[in-house]
């Protein structure tokens, strides 16, 4: 190597160091900037002679190496709608590009970002402070199902009354029963009734017990389940019901424990007041307290009318394990699992994300449905993104294709991402960074020194 090339090497430390400051002054001017993430720089050495032997150190090339798997700290906001991802991935997003004829349009092409501080728009699309719309899948809240893809749109949605059509009902049932008539009775079943009113096996149908015996129903069943269903137009009804065991399991001769189920037909009345409707099904147990009949799930209760309303096919899910009949000292039913699918008419009251990058809306009337599911994308080599302004990331051959999904990653509601730089570190890089610099100066004067050394020579 000659003085010449160690001047244009030096010259290049000089560019490579001016570039790595370069970085570093951008990183520190967006240690604040969410979901940021900090370029670093890698140096690179060129040789000018490879002849073994004869190895010489040449230039160096500067190069940018991204931290986009690094995460930063998530912290706490107190918007419902700003998210975090915890892990990899990134948010799918879209920029606007103007207003047409008072509707806005949007570019066609997805660009990914980790910035998540999303808040509505005056229209009801998520939007973060860089401009990008998150897009996803926008979802029914009462079917669950999908309705579009695209911008996800919150607004101010509105729930429609349901009516109750199915129950969710999950307990156990005492192998002795506690009822008023146990203990003057001698037995636990009950058979102070005609037959006509108690069902002990199938092709039977269910008969009314009159509000006259409703005395007598009472004194020998135990309370049941009891649950606020809906009508149609969103009017709630008081669903009260009562276990009656109708018959004992025994080995001679050889029968199942039975059990009926009978609801108030009057929830205004009390219930020595009201009639009780038979639901038309035989519960039957064996000898291990599992149900054996009806074998199937849901249990269809029929046309079910409690007061002046009448569902039309009520059911109840009972599940594989749902009902049990096992010894339980209090003699009262234990109630696992009690829900119904109907609800009043609701309005938005608010929304939080979950962890499944579900966005999940709170109604008026209680229910807590999905609305939208986030738009996630993974990529096989994240590095490999292109950067552009608004902390965006662009798809190239080197990152691979957008894998959807979050693929093990997970979403933190009302929290940022804050930018992955470290004050100190950048500090450090910055002090060697200088000194670096000063010395590839004072290589470009020690070389000059040399040359004006050799030209003094042929004065």
């Amino acid at each position: 190597m000659d003085l010449f090339t160690a001047l244009q090497t030096s010259v290049s430390g000089l560019q490579a160091q001016s570039y790595a400051i370069s970085n570093i002054s951008g990183n520190i001017a967006n240690s604040q900037t969410t979901g940021f993430k900090r370029i670093d720089t890698s140096f690179v050495d060129m040789m000018s002679e490879t002849t073994p032997k004869r190895e010489v150190s040449g230039s160096v090339l500067a190069q940018s190496q991204l931290t986009n798997t690094i995460g930063g700290n998530v912290v706490s906001s107190s918007v419902p709608t700003n998210m975090a991802i915890n892990g990899n991935g990134f948010f799918t997003v879209v920029q606007k590009t103007g207003d047409s004829n008072g509707a806005a349009t949007f570019s066609g092409t997805n660009v990914y970002t980790r910035r998540g501080d999303f808040s509505q728009d005056k229209d009801g699309y998520l939007v973060n402070g860089a401009g990008g719309y998150l897009t996803g899948t926008n979802l029914d809240p009462v079917t669950g199902q999908a309705t579009s893809t695209g911008l996800i749109k919150l607004g101010n949605s509105s729930l429609p009354a349901q009516a109750t059509t199915a129950i969710t009902y999950a307990a156990n049932l005492p192998a002795t029963p506690a009822t008023t008539a146990s203990a003057t009775s001698g037995s636990d079943l009950y058979n102070q009734l005609p037959a006509a009113v108690v069902l002990t096996g199938t092709g039977q149908t269910g008969v009314s017990v009159p509000s006259t015996d409703a005395g007598t129903f009472v004194n020998n069943s135990i309370a049941g389940p009891s649950l606020t269903t809906y009508t149609s137009t969103g009017a709630p009804v008081t669903l009260s019901t009562r276990w009656a065991k109708v018959q004992d399991a025994s080995t001679t001769p050889a029968q199942p424990a039975v059990w009926n189920l009978y609801y108030a037909s009057d929830p205004s009345a009390s219930a020595n007041a009201t009639s009780w409707q038979n639901v038309g099904t035989a519960f039957t147990f064996d000898s291990t307290g599992k149900l054996t009949s009806p074998a199937t799930s849901p249990v269809s209760l029929g046309a079910v009318t409690v007061g002046d309303y009448t569902y039309s096919n009520l059911t109840m899910n009972v599940g594989a394990a749902g009902l049990t009949q096992y010894a339980d000292t209090s003699g009262a039913v234990t109630t696992n699992t009690l829900s119904q699918n109907g609800n009043s008419a609701g309005t938005l009251t608010s929304v939080a994300v979950g962890d499944d990058g579900k966005i999940n809306g709170t109604f008026s009337n209680g229910s807590v449905l999905a609305l939208a599911s986030v738009g996630i994308a993974q990529f096989a080599n994240p590095d490999g993104l292109k950067a552009d302004s608004n902390g965006n990331y662009l798809q190239t051959a080197d990152s691979g294709p957008a894998l959807v999904g979050l693929n093990g990653s997970t979403i933190t509601g009302a929290s940022n991402e804050q930018s992955n730089t470290d004050i100190a570190t950048e500090f450090s890089k910055m002090i060697v960074t200088q000194q670096a610099y000063s010395a590839n100066t004072r290589v470009m004067s020690t070389a000059q020194t040399m040359m004006s050394d050799l030209l003094n020579v042929i004065r």
